[in-house]
């Protein structure tokens, strides 16, 4: 990799809840890292849910499986509560990351850019498509599969995983 300086990096943000982080999102960063110098892994705060994991957990989680992916560019993980374009300037991203699995992705998707892109022109949003054998995987249905006492090991790391059980006893499903 050729040495960049902080003002010249190529940065995205590459935002979520990321609760839990699955392989779909890990393609996607894997995808990113091909593209970036720097990739911002940005957890959200969504007013209109209350996570399973912690930001501390979702953090760690993501640390420990872009330390395994082996990619050339760097991830740093943050949190932000607010747009995504103003999480993006913060972070001197010049684009933002968006991974998509079927055409409903899309059509949001394309919506949301669309409006990012009004808000903030100089930010380019960059749809990555989510590798064949991973465009089932979301982190609604492994949450419910691991709440029914699923094996989810197929779809998230094993920290991921971990964590999960440890959320599913804290809320007294298990």
């Amino acid at each position: 990799m050729i040495a960049t300086s902080a003002t010249t990096a190529r940065t995205a943000l590459y935002p979520g809840t990321f609760d839990p982080l699955t392989f779909g999102h890990l393609d996607v960063m894997a995808q990113g890292g091909a593209l970036f110098d720097r990739i911002v892994v940005a957890i959200g705060v969504h007013h209109g849910k209350e996570p399973w994991l912690s930001f501390d957990e979702r953090a760690a989680v993501i640390r420990d499986a872009c330390a395994g992916l082996g990619a050339s560019c760097g991830f740093e993980v943050a949190g932000f509560d607010g747009l995504v374009v103003e999480a993006a300037r913060q972070h001197g991203a010049c684009a933002i990351l968006r991974g998509l699995r079927d055409s409903a992705d899309f059509d949001y998707e394309m919506q949301m850019a669309g409006m990012n892109g009004t808000l903030a022109p100089d930010i380019r949003t960059i749809f990555l498509p989510a590798s064949p054998g991973l465009r089932h995987v979301s982190g609604t249905f492994v949450r419910q599969i691991a709440a029914l006492g699923g094996d989810v090991s197929a779809f998230a790391p094993a920290a991921a995983v971990a964590a999960l059980k440890r959320a599913i006893k804290r809320r007294g499903n298990t």
